[in-house]
């Protein structure tokens, strides 16, 4: 073996035994105590506390819209001719705000065409209403309720 073989072998064991103290060293070294930091101290001073958070929940939710509801159009047919467009929006008020009531007349003749129209101020009471009021009794008539379609 060379001389200079058996330093770079003398060296590999050195780094090895100094890798290896090093090891023991940071495996025996005492434990440093958790540090605690609390959410207002990383977030800021502006955080609900527990029953606040439990407030909201059983409130339901609080939604702040930044746009208007979409209003939906439903179909009420199989109307009495007796039927007016203030007892068809008496009828759906119930189940959310009304935007138009409208029965459908004949120009020609006034009567009614047994069948109408209620624009309800936003879609997602659309489902309700026509669950709860399809095949419902309207002055003596089982009505007819739908989303309304487009003419096109």
């Amino acid at each position: 073996m060379t001389m200079e073989k058996r330093a770079r072998e003398e060296r590999r064991d050195e780094r090895q035994r100094e890798k290896e103290r090093r090891r023991r060293e940071k495996r025996n070294a005492p434990r440093a105590a958790p540090q605690i930091t609390t959410a207002a101290e990383i977030i800021g001073r502006n955080v609900r506390t527990v029953e606040e958070v439990m407030l909201s929940l059983e409130r339901g939710p609080q939604m702040n819209r930044s746009a208007p509801p979409i209003p939906v159009r439903l179909f009420v047919g199989s109307l009495n001719s007796a039927t007016t467009s203030a007892k068809l929006r008496a009828h759906f008020e119930a189940y959310g705000d009304i935007a138009e009531a409208s029965v459908v007349v004949d120009r020609s003749t006034g009567a009614s065409r047994n069948f109408g129209f209620v624009t309800m101020a936003d879609r997602k009471d659309g489902p309700a209403a026509i669950r709860a009021l399809h095949r419902s009794e309207l002055d003596g008539n089982q009505i007819v309720v739908n989303v309304a379609n487009d003419r096109t």
